[in-house]
């Protein structure tokens, strides 16, 4: 009698490698447009931005509006490139959650600013957390699936 071999999991079947392929490539193409719109303008204007959320010194300030537009742009091409998925995503997953967190307890603080995600002129409301919490899910979710394979297709 011959045994049944299990069906290969899920993200090792062509199927799978594709959902992830697109997850990266769309994730990647968020940080990337997030980054675009900031560095498209001068970073004092994102600076401004940075600093209507009110929790940071003026010092940190401009530290995070020079570096975070370039932090975004690395992260992008790296999703896309699909280089060190696993560790990639779970950074993209951190930011995105640290992002989250502060919109919400600014948007409860009713601050009435902009958020900031996107370049100038977007305000912060229920409408941007909605989306930015879809993005965390998002990114959690390809965060998780990029270790599970890497399991599956590791070698033990």
């Amino acid at each position: 009698m011959a045994e049944a071999t299990p069906p290969s999991p899920f993200f090792s079947r062509p199927a799978g490698r594709a959902l992830l392929l697109v997850g990266r490539l769309a994730l990647g193409a968020t940080f990337l447009y997030a980054a675009y719109s900031k560095l498209r303008h001068p970073w004092a204007l994102f600076a401004m931005a940075v600093n209507s959320y009110q929790l940071l010194p003026d010092w940190a300030v401009v530290a995070v509006a020079r570096v975070l537009p370039w932090l975004e742009l690395a992260l992008g091409l790296l999703l896309v490139l699909g280089y060190k998925l696993r560790y990639i995503a779970a950074a993209a997953s951190a930011l995105l959650l640290l992002f989250f967190s502060v919109m919400v307890r600014s948007y409860f603080k009713r601050l009435g600013i902009d958020c900031g995600c996107f370049g100038l002129g977007e305000k912060l409301g229920v409408r941007t957390l909605v989306r930015d919490g879809l993005f965390v899910l998002f990114s959690l979710s390809l965060t998780a699936a990029a270790f599970r394979r890497s399991r599956l297709t590791t070698p033990l």
